[in-house]
C-alpha cells in the first residue's frame, strides 16, 4: 500500500517508529474501528484514531450535545449544543483528518441492530455509559469474533481492558452479570473529572492502535486500573471463569 507525499508528512512520526513503520501505518489505514458512545471516553478515542489515520471510523450514538457535556466531551463545542453527537464528532474527526471515512450510526444499540452494526468493523471501542449497553456490546463482539477495547470512568478513577474473541477471558468472566439496578451511581449523580475521562479515552485509543499494528504487548487478559487522586496505575490479571457459558474457556 503506497503513501502520498502528504501521507508521508502527516504520519511521519508514526512511520519513523520502529514498532510501527510504513507497514504499521498501512495497517492503520486499512483498519475499521467502531466507537460506541461519542461522550467523555469516545471523544478522545475518535480524535486520536482520526489523527492516526484509521481508514474507516464508525461512530454510534443517539444523543444530542448538551451544555453539561462540554466539561469532558472534547469532540464537541459550544456551537454544537443541540446537534447530534455523531454529526459533531464527525466534523471534529474530519477537521483533523479529512481522509478518514466516517460512518455514522444515529441510533441506540439494541439486541435487534447490534450484530448488523458491529459486523462491519474489526475492533470495537466501548465508550458507553450503562451496563445494559456494555453487556450487549461484549456479547455481540464475542459472538462475531471481534476484538473489544472497553473503558470506564467515574469520579476520579477508570478501568481499561481488551477482550479478544478467543483464548482469553471474556467480559463476562470479569463481570458475569450487570449489577443490580441502583447499586452503581450514574455519572449524573457521582460526577467525573473531565480530564480523567480524557486519560482513559486516550489509553483506549492507544490500545486500539497497538491491536491494529501489533506493537507492544496486548492488554488482553488484564485489567488496567487508574486512580487520578493518587496518580497511580496498576494492572491485575483477569482469570477465565471455567463456568462461563459465554466464552466456554
Amino acid at each position: 500500500m503506497s503513501f502520498s507525499e502528504t501521507d508521508l508528512e502527516r504520519y511521519a512520526r508514526h512511520i519513523v517508529l520502529r514498532e510501527v513503520g510504513g507497514t504499521g501505518q498501512a495497517k492503520i489505514r486499512a483498519a475499521k474501528v467502531l466507537v460506541i458512545g461519542a461522550g467523555g471516553l469516545g471523544s478522545p478515542v475518535i480524535l486520536y484514531l482520526a489523527a492516526a489515520g484509521v481508514g474507516t471510523l464508525g461512530i454510534a450514538d443517539f444523543d444530542a450535545v448538551s451544555l453539561n457535556n462540554l466539561q469532558r466531551q472534547i469532540a464537541h463545542r459550544t456551537a454544537d449544543i443541540g446537534r447530534l453527537k455523531t454529526d459533531s464528532a464527525k466534523d471534529a474527526a474530519n477537521a483533523i483528518n479529512p481522509h478518514v471515512a466516517v460512518k455514522l450510526f444515529k441510533t441506540k444499540l439494541t439486541p435487534q441492530n447490534a450484530s448488523e452494526i458491529i459486523a462491519g468493523f474489526d475492533i470495537v471501542a466501548d465508550g458507553s455509559d450503562n451496563f445494559a449497553t456494555r453487556f450487549l456490546i461484549a456479547d455481540t463482539c464475542l459472538a462475531l469474533g471481534k476484538t473489544l477495547v472497553s473503558a470506564a470512568v467515574s469520579e476520579f478513577s477508570g478501568q481499561l481492558a481488551t477482550f479478544h474473541p478467543g483464548g482469553q477471558p471474556c467480559y463476562r468472566c470479569f463481570i458475569p452479570e450487570p449489577p443490580p439496578e441502583g447499586t452503581v451511581r450514574p455519572c449524573t449523580e457521582a460526577g467525573v473529572l473531565g480530564a480523567a475521562a480524557g486519560v482513559m479515552g486516550s489509553l483506549q485509543a492507544l490500545e486500539i492502535l497497538k491491536e491494529i499494528t501489533g506493537a507492544g504487548e496486548s492488554l488482553a487478559g488484564k485489567l488496567l486500573i487508574y486512580d487520578a487522586l493518587d496518580t497511580r496505575f496498576r494492572t491485575v490479571i483477569l482469570k477465565a471463569d471455567p463456568h462461563c457459558t459465554h466464552c466456554a474457556l
